[in-house]
């Protein structure tokens, strides 16, 4: 990362509880092509999650944390806070002197913009500002929230005209928290009701709206530069699994997620999946 840093633009996408037995699923059946086309091997990686609920797992990659390969380690990391007597820093980390990622990035020149998703991000009370509140920039408002249809699109479209008002030299570090696959998600899938809730498969239905839209988000993140991007769960979520519903609670389909880094080169024709 070394040799990343400084030189790219970088993209953090969180995809807020989806459940990596979903992604794969999707993946392998052709029904996430726009993001399966960046997958390396057109896959997803499994991992743990470095925590049950949103709150817990964004500090933790902040700080450099990201999902642990599902795999016995130790395993080297991306970014590393300078630690004495760390086991996953290695020659390729990046390490900065500052107390989390995000304000590392800011001390070696970028932009450091927060696109909200979730309650965690929606700065509506001090709780709710201390994540944003890492950030040089941040985005929320409801229509970006779990209640609402078209959170992505809209997210995507403040994406893009942050993306477009930044001065051209201006290295961007861009976090995206993906609301639209959190409870509520029912209504992503036709002829799903409120009464009858949210299920697998309409966390399956809010995947798909997510992957018809995100390649607008690469288009933008890659518009000015090459840009390295990170996509993955914070954690996963139960629907019904074992007795369970819901998160921040120890089931394997809470600390099993997808992830995914790549590389995303400026585009000579329009990304598949850009257009509106």
């Amino acid at each position: 990362m070394g040799e990343v840093v400084g030189s790219h633009d970088l993209l953090l996408v969180t995809l807020d509880t989806l459940r990596h037995d979903v992604a794969v699923e999707l993946a392998a059946a052709g029904r996430i092509p726009h993001l399966a086309r960046h997958l390396p091997g057109g896959g997803w990686e499994e991992r743990h999650a470095p925590g049950s609920f949103t709150y817990a797992s964004h500090q933790a990659m902040f700080a450099g944390f990201l999902p642990t390969p599902a795999s016995p380690g130790p395993h080297p990391r991306l970014f590393a806070a300078r630690f004495a007597g760390s086991e996953t820093t290695a020659d390729g980390t990046f390490v900065f002197d500052t107390p989390d990622l995000v304000s590392g990035l800011a001390a070696e020149g970028y932009r450091t913009v927060c696109i909200g998703g979730v309650g965690f991000f929606n700065r509506q009370g001090p709780l709710g500002s201390v994540l944003p509140g890492m950030f040089q920039e941040s985005h929320w408002e409801p229509g970006f929230g779990v209640a609402s249809p078209t959170s992505f699109e809209e997210q995507v479209a403040r994406a893009e005209k942050i993306v477009a008002a930044l001065p051209r030299e201006q290295r961007l570090f861009l976090f995206v928290n993906v609301s639209a696959l959190h409870q509520p998600n029912w209504f992503h899938l036709p002829g799903a009701t409120r009464e009858a809730g949210d299920s697998r498969a309409t966390h399956a239905a809010a995947l798909e709206y997510v992957d018809r839209h995100i390649g607008r988000l690469f288009a933008a993140a890659s518009s000015r530069r090459r840009c390295f991007a990170i996509v993955c769960s914070d954690h996963g979520t139960a629907y019904g699994d074992d007795g369970y519903t819901g998160h921040r609670l120890g089931h394997p389909a809470v600390w099993t997620v997808p992830y995914a880094h790549f590389f995303l080169d400026p585009p000579t024709t329009p990304e598949p999946g850009a257009a509106r």
